[in-house]
């Protein structure tokens, strides 16, 4: 296991760029998650370190190694892949004892991180089987097998649940981050599934257009986001147009009135997430917006309600699911929605 450290890391093919100035250090032991759209440039940061890809411009080390030009075998990386890439002709013990051989481990060795890597996943049973055996949770278990085997200094791990139904993926989640808190397992992961990241992850790098665009904790990003693209892509937000024209108190394009904190002259946009909006038949607070129920649906956990202001904006609403609350938000229902200040997130030009 090992520290990573990525500086002014580049990447252009021809004249697109894909990749710019990327820096981050990524600490031993510790799991960051690239997330952002498709290409957004996270799967070719992953595959740079890996050694798949060389930088334009910019260096990467593994702990005190500069890797930036090492040939893949030799940097000691762990790499699972979208699609698991095994070998159809191999077994799956066969499949986790490859990167050994390509390593020149000793036979005797080799059978025994086999058996340890296997027994890690719960797939020793099926280790006479063949890749079409097997469901695809299975496979993608067997295909992080064969990246633990080689005992890596950094893991890596491509959109490796985008394959998988929902309950599946959420098992197999659970089961990569435990297995990477109990090996210690320096772990960079790659999604566009916002949820994916924010359960995951020690810290996140938000990616869009090559750039990041923001590094943090889960909640720290979503709470505190940096801008616009931030707020947008990780989890739902109201916005809201408009100007500060007085201290503490943002107006809307269509002349509503919201208490805010910390808004400066260069503020223009206002956020509030859904699930801090608060619905109540009369008005409580200093920011209490009238309108009517448009829509309720139903979630699950939760009812997402969206509300047509007065002034004529939308506001969503999310709320827990309580008894009654979908016959108490039926469509034409009158309503306020209620946040406090400190709920809304100031945006600059």
């Amino acid at each position: 296991m090992a520290k990573v450290t990525i500086d002014r890391l580049s990447k252009q093919f021809g004249s697109s760029v894909a990749v710019a100035d990327f820096s981050l250090e990524i600490e031993d032991g510790e799991l960051v998650a690239f997330l952002g759209p498709s290409g957004c440039g996270k799967t070719t940061t992953l595959r740079m370190i890996a050694g798949f890809i060389e930088p334009t411009a910019g260096t990467i080390h593994i702990g005190d190694e500069d890797v930036t030009r090492m040939p893949v075998h030799k940097r000691n990386t762990g790499m699972v892949f979208q699609r698991y890439a095994l070998f159809p002709h191999m077994t799956v013990s066969e499949n986790v004892m490859f990167g050994l051989e390509m390593h020149k481990i000793p036979v005797a060795e080799r059978d025994k991180r086999v058996r340890e890597a296997l027994d890690m996943v719960r797939m020793m049973q099926y280790r006479d089987r063949y890749p079409r055996q097997l469901s695809g949770g299975q496979q993608q278990r067997v295909a992080i097998a064969r990246a633990l085997v080689i005992q890596p200094r950094v893991f890596l791990l491509d959109e490796p649940l985008s394959n998988l139904d929902a309950k599946l993926r959420l098992d197999v989640r659970e089961e990569i981050r435990a297995l990477q808190r109990d090996l210690g397992l320096t772990t960079i992961f790659v999604t566009h599934d916002q949820e994916e990241a924010l359960a995951i992850a020690d810290r996140m790098a938000i990616m869009y257009d090559g750039k990041v665009q923001q590094i943090g904790t889960p909640d720290a990003l979503y709470e505190r986001p940096d801008n616009i693209f931030v707020a947008d892509f990780l989890g739902k937000m109201n916005f809201f147009d408009g100007s500060v024209r007085e201290p503490g108190r943002f107006t809307t394009a269509s002349s509503q009135q919201i208490v805010v904190p910390a808004a400066g002259a260069a503020t223009r946009k206002i956020g509030v997430r859904p699930e801090r909006v608060r619905l109540e038949g009369e008005p409580q607070g200093p920011n209490a917006l009238a309108g009517v129920v448009d829509s309720a649906v139903y979630l699950g956990s939760i009812l997402d309600v969206r509300i047509k202001l007065d002034t004529g904006e939308s506001v969503s609403s999310q709320l827990s699911n309580a008894s009654g609350h979908l016959r108490a938000y039926a469509p034409g229902t009158r309503v306020h929605a209620c946040f406090q200040p400190e709920d809304c997130v100031v945006f600059s030009e």
